[in-house]
């Protein structure tokens, strides 16, 4: 088992009535992108996205990237953002 820890970026994009939005994508991980409404409801979803995209390049014998911005460990380990 590893535990991989992937760089995410969070930008603000607002929606063009003015109501505020914000964009989290993973630069590591080509098309892991999505949004929501607040930081915290993007990286959250960034989060499923990236655990979804992890688990189908296994699934399909792809190589999971070794990037600066990855971290991995072959021991369980607990990441969190405050």
């Amino acid at each position: 088992m590893r535990t991989y820890i992937f760089k995410v970026e969070i930008e603000e994009d607002p929606f063009e009535d003015g109501r505020m939005a914000y964009h989290a994508y993973c630069p590591a991980l080509k098309g892991a992108s999505t949004w929501g409404y607040t930081k915290a409801e993007a990286l959250k979803n960034i989060r499923e996205v990236i655990e979804m995209t992890i688990e189908s390049m296994i699934e399909h014998g792809e190589p999971i990237p070794e990037e600066p911005e990855v971290q991995i460990s072959s021991e369980p380990r607990v990441a969190i953002t405050v």
